[in-house]
């Protein structure tokens, strides 16, 4: 199975005709893959944000980094500068090995998985998926399934709009839905 780094480097070939590259620099490349967790509810109690970085940490293979909160919001009981989540940024090595387990071990895992939706890549060339279960992951062992937590996945590319960064990720192999289920 060829891994995500020798399909981006043969995206050049694939799409040169497509979008009418002329420079290998113009086809597009992963810049970075930003996972991001929410503690909501829980972030008062110590044991389970403790959970969360661990989890997020066997996940990533990296520390990731609390975020505060940036203004105090009285209806969530909110107070400028408690912890409201935990952001691991991945590049090079890591980014890649986490991106081939992502794509060939954890979305198979997810219940009733029929694609990625079209709609989870902006304009700006970004693709961002929600999972809702992080148990998806083999890292996180079965034993350990009473506190689910969801995340963010953005993968962060150098496309220049929507149509290019689509055609990219397809390359790459990305399981987007296919055209005919989108129009049910």
């Amino acid at each position: 199975m060829n891994s995500i780094k020798e399909k981006q480097n043969t995206a050049f070939d694939t799409l040169k005709s497509e979008f009418e590259y002329k420079n290998k620099m113009q086809s597009p490349k992963l810049e970075k893959v930003v996972l991001n967790v929410g503690v909501g509810s829980i972030r008062s109690d110590k044991k389970k944000t403790e959970l969360v970085e661990d989890r997020l940490t066997k996940i990533a293979g990296q520390k990731p980094a609390y975020k505060n909160a940036k203004k105090s919001i009285a209806a969530f009981k909110l107070r400028e500068g408690e912890k409201v989540g935990y952001q691991v940024i991945l590049r090079g090595k890591r980014m890649f090995g986490f991106l081939d387990k992502l794509v060939s071990v954890a979305l198979p895992r997810t219940k009733d998985f029929r694609g990625l939706n079209l709609k989870s890549i902006d304009e700006m060339g970004n693709a961002t998926l929600g999972i809702k279960e992080h148990v998806i992951f083999p890292e996180t062992s079965d034993e350990e399934m009473r506190d689910i937590f969801g995340m963010s996945i953005t993968i962060v590319t150098t496309a220049k709009n929507k149509k290019e960064a689509e055609a990219f990720l397809r390359h790459i192999g990305f399981p987007f839905k296919k055209a005919e289920e989108k129009k049910k």
